[in-house]
């Protein structure tokens, strides 16, 4: 009788929380047919807690790899960001030739670590690129070109100009819709109100800052007309911070759901927290969602609900901008103010047709699930190269 084949090594390479969230989705799919592991390149990297072991140096940054905030680079270095890259390096060039394939997913951070530490023939998921506005540029498909062998895009227009270039370059949706996450936790049954909202406050340093803003407009609304209110807490979050930040106190009182984290309430206003990792459970269960959050946002939206957002002065307005292109008016802008939240909030709430008007949007620009199975028959193909 043949021996069974030897499972092939994946290393799974993610730079954020988003990002990390995605690559644990396909390490669950994969673990069955191939050793996996993963190197989160900023963070602890608790997205893949029970999915796969984690490997390589641990690196924090002030900005927790966040660059939609102005300054977060020079921020990074201040505080000595700098010391976080030679360890990196010194990882990835450790790594060469132990692994059968190398799986970066994120933007290009990864694939120019990768460039310069010897590695090639990545498998490349860029995740951060829209295809609405800002193209690759030339040094962009260059080192692409150098590090991959398999690119998927978000975009057509991103796949085709790879291609161009000679690169195996492919489109085949949007996985972000592939792997949004569901947890153990009934939202819908702890609706008393006719309308709900999901707060996606984010998973960064802004995240109590901005939570308080989403919480002073929701104060805001009268008694009678205010939704029940869920709130997606991220795993990098704490949650002592939030209650700090807006004189809310917790509740002890936790179900027998694994993903339940109580509520937060004055008496008057509550919230119902969950992990984000029922955040799908949350969004499914709302009419629209509250987010300052990156990826979060994007599923919102392709679950067709809409998406009332704040530039943050600290925004990088230009990153603001690609992203609404793609967005439309699906997301929802309003000034950093309690009182334009709210009154945008109410609005909306108050008119289910231009709730549905906006939801279709948000699905026909982000498009729907199916990339997944797609992207792994491609990483079980023989590498080309």
């Amino acid at each position: 009788m043949a021996e069974p084949a030897e499972r092939p090594r994946y290393l799974l390479i993610s730079n954020g929380h988003g990002e990390d969230a995605i690559a644990a989705r396909l390490a669950a799919r994969l673990h069955e047919r191939a050793i996996v592991e993963a190197y989160p390149m900023i963070g602890g990297g608790k997205a893949y807690d029970g999915t796969c072991p984690v490997v390589g140096p641990r690196a924090s940054l002030a900005s927790e790899g966040w660059r939609n905030v102005k300054g977060s680079l020079r921020r990074d270095i201040v505080s000595g960001g700098l010391g976080t890259v030679p360890p990196a390096l010194r990882f990835l060039r450790a790594i060469r030739g132990r692994y059968d394939r190398l799986i970066v997913v994120g933007d290009m951070v990864g694939v120019l670590a990768c460039l310069l530490t010897g590695n090639r023939g990545l498998f490349y998921l860029d995740v951060y690129k829209t295809g609405a506005a800002r193209l690759y540029s030339p040094l962009e498909r260059w080192a692409i070109g150098q590090a991959c062998d398999t690119v998927f895009c978000r975009a057509d227009s991103l796949a085709g100009l790879l291609a161009a270039a000679g690169i195996d370059a492919r489109c085949a949706g949007n996985i972000m819709m592939d792997t949004i996450p569901y947890g153990i936790y009934d939202a819908a049954a702890r609706r008393s109100r006719p309308f709900a909202v999901t707060l996606l406050p984010g998973s960064r340093a802004l995240t109590a800052e901005s939570f308080l803003l989403q919480v002073k407009a929701l104060r805001a609304l009268p008694q009678e007309g205010r939704p029940d209110v869920f709130l997606a807490v991220a795993g990098s979050v704490n949650v002592e911070e939030l209650v700090r930040q807006t004189g809310l106190g917790r509740s002890p009182m936790l179900s027998a759901e694994s993903d339940d984290l109580g509520t937060l309430t004055d008496g008057d206003l509550t919230v119902h927290m969950a992990r984000g990792s029922a955040m799908g459970n949350l969004i499914e269960a709302s009419d629209l969602v509250l987010s300052q959050a990156g990826t979060a946002t994007v599923q919102s939206l392709g679950l067709g609900r809409p998406v009332i957002t704040f530039i943050n002065p600290r925004d990088r307005r230009s990153r603001f901008a690609d992203e609404q292109a793609l967005f439309g008016e699906a997301r929802q802008v309003v000034p950093a103010e309690p009182d334009a939240l709210a009154a945008r909030l109410s609005q909306l709430l108050a008119d289910p047709d231009e709730r549905h008007r906006l939801g279709a949007i948000g699905r026909r620009n982000i498009g729907g699930p199916g990339a997944i199975e797609t992207i792994l028959a491609a990483l079980e193909a023989p590498v080309s190269r």
